[in-house]
This record gives structure tokens, C-alpha cells and sequence, in this order.
């Protein structure tokens, strides 16, 4: 009787290593199909890349460039006495002020009186104006002491 027992019992797991293998070479084949789906569309994206690098070739192309702006731009080769001396030029403009700064754009920036308006954004109220009242509910807070100040 025992005997039959462990038959069962062998044969049982048997059965459950069977289906465990077919579990395993089932799951198997679906990764395999996945990768091969994923080296065809690897493979289709580098044909593509290839074309378009062909095509970005043949647009790049100089002589193609020169042929359509020939085509359609209104240019004239440079002529030699449309060069003028040095001494010819202008003087150059003053710097404007801030502009000795290491940041001349920062130091532009610093100088501005008032920025404009855009048309967007409405002018701000003068403060007076828009300050309200001071009572109990609102008070501001205190200004904190500063550090090093006499009586601390």
C-alpha cells in the first residue's frame, strides 16, 4: 500500500514537472517571438534612418543648393570695387551706459528707470493708493532686528 502511495505520489509530481516544462517552453516561444518582432522593427528603423540619411544627402547636396538659388533667389556675384578701406568705415558707436561692466546686458538691465507696459498687463496702482488701511485684523508683520544692532 505504501508502495502505491509514493507511485501516486511520483507520478503526481511528474505530471506537475510536466506542465511546469511546457509552462516554461510556452512562455519561451512567446519571448522569442517577441524578440524577432523586435529585430524586424530594429531592422526596419535603421532601412529608414538609411533612407532618410540618403535623402538628407541628396538635399544637402551643394550644387543643388546653388542650382535653386540661382533659381530662385535674385543674387549678384560681388564685384571688386564694392570693397571699401578701413578707413572708410564709420566710427564706432559709444558704448551704451553700464556697458563697462563685466555683464553689459545685467548692466543695461540695472539702469532702467521704469519698464513699460506691454498692453498686457495693466499699470500698478501708485502704492498710496493701493495700500489699505491698518487695523487689528491686518497688521504686518515686524520687521526683524538686524544683526549687530545696538541694545542686543
Amino acid at each position: 500500500m505504501t508502495l502505491r502511495i509514493l507511485n501516486l505520489v511520483v507520478i503526481g509530481f511528474l505530471v506537475l514537472a510536466a506542465a511546469y516544462v511546457y509552462r516554461i517552453k510556452f512562455d519561451s516561444t512567446v519571448q522569442a517571438e517577441r524578440v524577432a518582432k523586435l529585430r524586424s522593427e530594429v531592422r526596419h528603423e535603421r532601412d529608414r534612418i538609411a533612407a532618410l540619411r540618403a535623402e538628407w544627402g541628396q538635399l544637402d547636396n551643394p550644387a543643388r543648393i546653388q542650382a535653386l538659388a540661382k533659381r530662385y533667389l535674385a543674387l549678384k556675384t560681388i564685384e571688386p570695387t564694392q570693397f571699401d578701406t578701413f578707413d572708410a568705415l564709420p566710427d564706432r558707436p559709444t558704448p551704451p551706459p553700464g556697458a563697462d561692466s563685466p555683464d553689459p546686458i545685467g548692466g543695461v538691465i540695472e539702469n532702467m528707470v521704469e519698464p513699460g507696459t506691454t498692453g498686457s498687463i495693466p499699470t500698478p496702482a501708485p502704492a498710496s493708493a493701493a495700500a489699505a488701511p491698518v487695523t487689528a485684523g491686518n497688521n504686518p508683520p515686524p520687521k526683524p532686528a538686524a544683526a549687530g544692532a545696538p541694545g542686543q
